[in-house]
């Protein structure tokens, strides 16, 4: 456990707090912090989704079927409902909420995974078993979800103000709501043609729909469909995607060819991380109800539900898969929901307070579940 801490705990604590001076010193100018979003989100991140996910094979799939269902329907399940929580709890819009899925229902498998498994449970075969299976749904399946709902969200929000401006019922229309002001300042929608001409570099990933929100450039009118194919389009969305079909499929990409993917896929985790600090440097920190809830759902409430699961479903026979398991679903949250805050403009106070309470908080909660999980399989 000590090494964990000094190897990769503190590590991160301590680049995001250099982020976050440097962002308090004005050391990058807003240009400059989005530009380092760009590069993790568009090149380093995709690279380093599809390095981690093409090494697998369809054996490694078929291997444990029980764990790669639990996986699948678990982590997407669980993703799902933070996303439902936080639009019903705590009132928020589709592309907030698909944020906030992001980061507190998605663990950090693919940069802290074998950091923290394999000192523990040792480097073995089924270590890169559970490892492999996880990091797959959680960049495969659930960050195009969370891409096609922030999209669809936008599309959505920059209807209703075109609508507005379209009708003129900026006096007429119903007061909106605190979340809905907050809603239309975090995706950079204007609400008036004069302030488009003001804001011409605002990240909007819905940019090509039309004053009726649907899609201008692919000519598609359904909106739920223009959403998915406008994710799709985003590099953090095929790059995965594309190497989980090249894996289902039986191509082998050429080992040759993995120094030039890993060189790349290095430079995500430390920029990610030192990403998240300086965009916490804009926003006051907030130790708030929703900041506690994230946290308490990404690290207990998640490896709970998984090791309740997986106990149904006979996995306590082995009680170190079993302890993988919980985990590798038990770590703190995806940096790339991070990073798509910070681009973005979504969500940022309560993401990145919830980033930095759950990295802190994990050292206390990895030791209760490495306590817990076989106490839990011996009663079982």
């Amino acid at each position: 456990m000590e090494k964990i801490l000094v190897e990769d705990i503190i590590p991160i604590i301590v680049i995001m707090a250099l982020g976050y001076v440097c962002g308090k010193l004005r050391y990058f100018d807003d240009d400059q912090r989005q530009g380092l979003n760009k590069v993790v989100l568009n090149i380093a991140l995709p690279a380093a989704l599809f390095v981690s996910i093409v090494k697998a094979s369809r054996e490694m799939l078929a291997a444990d079927v029980v764990l790669t269902l639990i996986s699948l329907i678990g982590v997407v399940g669980m993703f799902m409902l933070s996303y439902f929580l936080c639009r019903l709890i705590f009132k928020h819009s589709i592309q907030e909420a698909a944020i906030c899925a992001l980061i507190a229902g998605s663990p950090t498998i693919g940069f802290l995974g074998f950091a923290v498994l394999d000192p523990i449970y040792g480097n073995t075969v089924d270590t890169n078993l559970v490892i492999a299976i996880v990091s797959i749904v959680v960049n495969a399946v659930t960050i195009p979800i969370g891409m096609y709902l922030i999209n669809l969200g936008q599309a959505k929000a920059h209807e209703k103000a075109a609508l507005a401006v379209a009708n003129g019922a900026s006096k007429a229309a119903t007061v909106p709501t605190e979340h809905e002001v907050a809603a239309a300042k975090t995706t950079h929608l204007a609400t008036t043609p004069a302030e488009e001409k003001k804001n011409p570099k605002a990240e909007v990933m819905a940019a090509t729909a039309d004053k009726n929100g649907h899609g201008k450039r692919h000519g598609i009118k359904n909106k739920n469909l223009a959403a998915f194919v406008n994710a799709m389009k985003q590099p953090v969305c095929w790059a995965p995607v594309l190497a989980i079909v090249l894996v289902l499929i039986g191509v082998r990409v050429p080992a040759e060819v993995d120094p030039t993917f890993d060189l790349i896929a290095k430079a995500n985790s430390g920029v990610a991380v030192l990403a998240a600090g300086l965009a916490l440097s804009t926003v006051k920190f907030s130790l708030g109800v929703e900041t506690i809830w994230n946290t308490v759902y990404r690290l207990i409430l998640t490896p709970a539900v998984f090791l309740a699961v997986a106990l149904l479903c006979g996995m306590g026979g082995d009680v170190d898969k079993l302890g993988m398991l919980v985990m590798a679903v038990a770590l703190p949250p995806a940096f790339s929901g991070v990073i798509m805050s910070s681009r973005y403009n979504i969500y940022v106070k309560e993401g990145m307070s919830t980033t930095a309470v759950s990295t802190v908080a994990f050292a206390a909660t990895c030791i209760l579940w490495v306590w817990l999980v076989p106490v839990a399989a011996h009663l079982f």
